[in-house]
């Protein structure tokens, strides 16, 4: 069992060092489903086979000195100078290939149950959702909000809340589903959304917006227009880089392509049943559904809501929209 634990071990190891340096596209839902069988397995042999047996040796082990020890007795002799007290704690020890396995499963066991049905932490990479969330934001994502999901299928096993105009969501990237992306819901299905000249429309109706101060991006050292927004119930920030044209390059390979319509001024698109248009906050710097599409469902992660932790700076910590 040693050599095939550690086999089990090594595989592990070389599937997390190949994701690291980018040999393959890692899935952590998967890596830790599989942990989770696998130390649920050893955890299963541990309690109903390896601890039992280990327990009868033990007992065989003290039934045998307590023999000795009486047939002494009976030679008169009462003073016995052996223990085999650390003897049967080495016996009932775990051995390391249990501790590594078995030893794990409630921790991964329960990180996996968290993760996949309550809420998970994500870490913001880009700059595509400022002014709302900054690169180096720790997230929290509600994964029961939409309804619960099968983890690593991700297929919807209940109802949950519709996607609202507004929500900032975590989804699979529609042309690589292996990398989570996040950005605000701005269509809803059956909308018509248009973002012409840098003003954005939905369904005909233009959507009003209020400057404010200008804000300073520590990472382009430079300051940018913002602008507040709302889309749903609460308002949102957003930033438009007046030096970048309106002009959209879209990409018509992408499912229903078909739906919109490109032009120097901007993009026009009729969002399909069961899908949603995605855009940045960071309107002139984000990779949305104006160049990729729309989300469908089935690619829905969770609702993004609170910023746990940024190591440069804790006044970022709390709840946002």
């Amino acid at each position: 069992m040693q050599a095939l634990t550690s086999v089990v071990l090594g595989a592990f190891v070389a599937y997390a060092a190949s994701w690291y340096l980018g040999w393959v596209d890692g899935n952590f839902a998967l890596l830790l489903f599989m942990a989770s069988v696998v130390t649920g397995l050893y955890w299963l042999a541990e309690r109903y086979y390896f601890l039992p047996g280990r327990v009868a040796a033990a007992d065989r082990l003290q039934s045998a000195d307590l023999q000795r020890r009486a047939d002494l007795a009976k030679q008169g002799i009462s003073q016995v100078d052996s223990s085999v007290a650390e003897t049967r704690a080495r016996i009932l020890a775990q051995p390391w290939w249990l501790d590594w396995t078995a030893g794990l499963f409630p921790v991964i066991v329960s990180v996996f149950f968290l993760r996949s049905f309550i809420v998970e932490p994500f870490k913001i990479p880009s700059g595509s959702m400022i002014p709302t969330l900054l690169v180096g934001d720790l997230i929290l994502v509600n994964k029961f909000h939409y309804g619960l999901r099968l983890p690593v299928l991700n297929a919807k096993i209940t109802e949950g809340a519709k996607p609202q105009r507004g929500d900032v969501m975590v989804f699979r990237y529609p042309p690589r589903p292996s990398l989570d992306y996040i950005k605000r819901v701005v269509g809803l299905p059956g909308d018509t959304v248009a973002y012409i000249n840098k003003r954005l429309t939905i369904n005909g109706q233009v959507i009003e917006t209020q400057s404010v101060p200008e804000f300073f991006d520590e990472d382009a050292m430079r300051y940018f227009k913002q602008f507040e927004e709302k889309l749903g119930d609460q308002p949102h920030r957003l930033l438009n880089d007046e030096d970048r044209p309106a002009f959209v390059p879209g990409n018509d390979r992408f499912a229903g392509a078909d739906l919109c319509n490109y032009t120097v001024e901007g993009v026009t698109c009729k969002v399909p049943e069961g899908s949603y248009f995605m855009m940045g906050d960071n309107r002139d710097n984000s990779l949305d559904s104006r160049y990729w599409g729309f989300v469908p469902d089935q690619n829905i992660v969770g609702k993004a809501f609170f910023v746990w932790m940024n190591f440069g700076s804790l006044k970022r910590i709390g709840s946002f929209h």
